[in-house]
């Protein structure tokens, strides 16, 4: 007042003067409370006007009969954004709307039939869809076990520690190896079948692999010769303590190849250093259901070599994670190659197990004056002979045709005594039925006896001898 009038006045003055001046009456804001939100423009101007001389959120939201969450969330667009906070546009994400295709649900549908047992990663790596990430296919699978009745529920895995830093790294191919056997879940003729594979650490393929009935150190040669034929030989490889890799006949192999064998001790908490521990249950729960659908050797093996070239031919998680493009095992591996041998010494280093033969026309084969039958449906073919302890197996491409016991002498590295074949039905059969069915009880040995160093005149009347002896088996 005293600036105002230019006159000095002490505060009982003005108090006497404001109280001789007539009260004004209250104006009628220029606003009118929002009873909609059909109009969000002229509203929010409203609570600009208001929010400016300083009404609270409160105040507003109750005059304007707008909700408080509302008012505030205009406030903030104001205060962050001024004036083009409050501008209409779209705040919906910028992202497509995420639709599952029919075609796709199908699709994914009867891979869940054929691995029920596969994750989400494993079915987007066999859809081999560019266009498509793994979280959709993950999706997918979930809404297909809601809708699907007979869609095998699978529960989810406990969570395990992460492992340690791998002790056998491999910087390039064919530098560490890994073999191992899994016992399978099922069993053919009561008898519970075992797979054994040979892994390259480098590139994560799987190299060979073989079914057996049992996982015994001949079977592992076996996987080791077919590995070393494709691809050479390779500086290390990892075991575990088991006999088949333990033994004398599997630790001279090695040495012959100069391959350095390091096994480790599973209970001793070394499992994570054998590679191929974590692949058998990628083999489990990928191809599981497939295994257990075969009756017989036959069918075994048959969807144990279609299970090495899909996993050789599809994605692999741990690929991926090293950037490998495309993360996918034999196109990591191309065409390098190991320690390379020519066939015949190849051979020569495995000798001591192993004998090549090859069959005549009728499928059968000689060794050490022993003239025995193999399979009628492979004339003229070159197979592996393999003595482990008194068994003696004929082999082709991994497949154990036929089974004999013999005795095996180490010094004069002969077979003699061989006898009780059985014959397994494989995918080498011949289409033709034979006219005269073999069995263990019929089927007959024949052993050619050694010449005599200095033959006798016999008299005229004297009987002929056989050129074969037979030999029963049974």
């Amino acid at each position: 007042m005293h600036y105002t009038c230019n006159e000095r006045m002490d505060d009982k003055t003005i108090k006497k003067l404001w109280q001789q001046s007539p009260v004004p009456a209250q104006g009628e804001l220029p606003l009118r409370p929002s009873l909609s939100q059909a109009d969000r423009a002229h509203t929010r101007d409203q609570v600009i006007q208001l929010y400016a001389p300083g009404w609270s959120k409160r105040s507003i939201s109750g005059f304007l009969r707008f909700s408080r969450p509302t008012v505030a969330r205009w406030i903030g667009r104001l205060e962050a954004e001024h004036m083009a906070g409050l501008e209409d546009k779209s705040r919906a994400p910028k992202a497509p709307a995420r639709k599952a295709w029919l075609p796709l649900m199908i699709d994914v549908y009867h891979l869940q039939k054929r691995h029920p047992d596969a994750g989400r990663f494993r079915m987007w790596s066999l859809l081999a869809r560019p266009d498509i990430s793994e979280r959709p296919v993950g999706r997918v699978m979930a809404l297909n076990k809601q809708v699907y009745d007979h869609s095998p529920q699978v529960d989810k895995p406990t969570p395990h520690k992460a492992p340690g830093p791998h002790a056998y790294k491999a910087t390039a191919p064919h530098g560490y190896w890994f073999i191992d056997g899994r016992k399978m879940d099922f069993a053919i003729d009561g008898v519970k079948w075992w797979s054994l594979i040979i892994l390259d650490g480098y590139s994560r393929t799987m190299l060979a692999g073989a079914g057996a009935p049992t996982e015994a150190s001949w079977v592992a040669l076996m996987v080791l010769d077919t590995a070393c034929l494709r691809y050479g030989s390779p500086k290390t490889i990892i075991s575990d303590s088991g006999g088949a890799y333990i033994s004398e006949a599997f630790e001279a192999v090695c040495d012959r190849l100069e391959i350095h064998h390091e096994p480790i001790v599973s209970t001793h908490g070394e499992s994570y250093k054998n590679l191929l521990e974590t692949h058998c249950n990628v083999q489990r729960r990928f191809y599981d259901y497939q295994f257990s659908l075969t009756q017989t050797p036959a069918e075994f093996e048959q969807v144990h070599q279609a299970f090495l070239h899909t996993y050789n031919t599809t994605a692999h998680q741990g690929l991926l994670q090293e950037a490998f493009d495309p993360p996918i095992p034999l196109l990591v591996l191309g065409e390098a190659k190991g320690r390379l041998y020519p066939p015949d010494e190849l051979t020569h280093k495995f000798s001591h197990a192993l004998f090549p033969r090859t069959t005549n026309q009728y499928g059968c084969v000689t060794l050490h004056s022993y003239h025995f039958y193999i399979e009628e449906g492979l004339p003229k073919t070159r197979v592996l002979l393999w003595v482990y302890g008194e068994q003696l197996r004929a082999v082709l491409d991994n497949v154990v045709l036929a089974e004999y016991h013999c005795r095996y002498d180490w010094r004069t590295q002969k077979v003699t005594g061989i006898r009780e074949g059985v014959w397994y039905a494989t995918r080498f059969a011949s289409p033709q039925t034979s006219l005269l069915p073999l069995n263990a009880q019929e089927t007959l040995v024949l052993y050619r006896p050694r010449a005599v160093p200095q033959q006798t005149r016999w008299p005229v009347s004297a009987q002929q001898l056989w050129l074969f002896e037979l030999v029963r088996t049974g």
